[in-house]
């Protein structure tokens, strides 16, 4: 499946910050977050100067209605990189047009092309939405292993 004409998926860059961080903002909304516009354009940008990680950006006739952000990070065991797909958005009134599928298939092209491991998300045991999508694109859940957290700060950050 290819993107329609009308939907476009590329690299962000800091010219976009303006147009991914208030969808970064109603990313954050939906996990609990209280509004932060400003923080949100802050982090985006700086994310993007370090080269800390990749935001793939998709636009629905030039307007921007989703992204995705990946960071880098590496595999110890078979000493090769793996990327996070950390953040996957798309505004609600632009769902159910494969635009997340497109997100994520952007995302592993750009995994491969970086010879990485693998590529690695998480997601709410309650996204059943979203788990469909995942495992519709080959995604598996991992049943090896055990996530745990240790909050260092306020648990709903």
């Amino acid at each position: 499946m290819t993107p329609q004409d009308s939907i476009k998926i590329a690299p962000a860059t800091l010219d976009e910050v303006a147009d991914i961080a208030p969808l970064f903002d109603m990313y954050r909304a939906f996990y609990g977050q209280q509004p932060a516009l400003q923080a949100a354009v802050d982090f985006i940008t700086k994310r993007l100067v370090n080269f800390e990680s990749v935001i793939f950006l998709a636009r629905e006739n030039s307007v921007a209605v989703g992204f995705t952000q990946l960071y880098p990070t590496f595999s110890s065991v078979s000493m090769e990189p793996v990327w996070i797909l950390n953040d996957l958005f798309v505004l609600p009134d632009h769902r159910r047009k494969g635009i997340a599928r497109y997100l994520m298939r952007a995302a592993a092209e750009h995994a491969r092309h970086d010879n990485a491991r693998r590529l690695v998300l998480s997601t709410a045991h309650t996204n059943t939405v979203a788990q469909a999508l995942y495992e519709s694109e080959g995604w598996q859940l991992d049943e090896c292993f055990r996530t745990y957290v240790m909050p260092l700060t306020d648990p709903k950050a």
